[in-house]
């Protein structure tokens, strides 16, 4: 079984304190971590490298160019036997779920942001899963992140309120 820890749209320069306990209290036992994009820059993920975490992330609408440099928009990775997309996603939050789905050819989950809603479960067949935002509640509340569990093919998200 891999433990995934997932978090999206942080918007932050720099990584502070509350990111440090995030992944303290919930990414330090996880085999891999995932952000959906709006990191802003590349130092953000610094406090989950100094953990020799692996961080697979895609760049969002607010990332400035050193991460659109060092990010694709999306992509696909496989985990354990369950085929992964990864894409911040784009427009308003209404029928975001049916654009991005187009982002992607024979996926078994779609892992997303921008909207900074939480959302975990499936349509269409596809698991679609957005952890929210941990710093900013603009869209939604309350702040939150999320960890998703595969084994094999089976696939389990929890979004866990900060």
């Amino acid at each position: 079984m891999k433990k995934i820890g997932v978090i999206s749209d942080t918007h932050l320069r720099q990584p502070d304190k509350a990111l440090q306990a995030i992944f303290e209290r919930h990414f330090h036992d996880a085999d891999l971590i995932i952000h959906a994009g709006d990191l802003v820059t590349l130092d953000v993920l610094y406090c989950f490298a100094l953990w020799n975490k692996e961080v697979i992330a895609v760049c969002g609408n607010m990332d400035f160019p050193d991460v659109a440099r060092t990010f694709p928009v999306s992509r696909t990775v496989m985990v354990e036997d369950l085929r992964l997309g990864l894409v911040h996603g784009w427009g308003a939050p209404g029928g975001i779920r049916d654009r991005i789905r187009t982002s992607f050819d024979h996926v078994d989950a779609i892992i997303y942001g921008h909207t900074h809603q939480a959302f975990a479960g499936y349509e269409a067949g596809i698991y679609f899963f957005n952890p929210g935002s941990p710093t900013d509640s603009r869209f939604t509340t309350p702040p939150s992140i999320g960890i998703i569990r595969i084994d094999h093919k089976n696939i389990e998200g929890e979004i866990i309120s900060i």
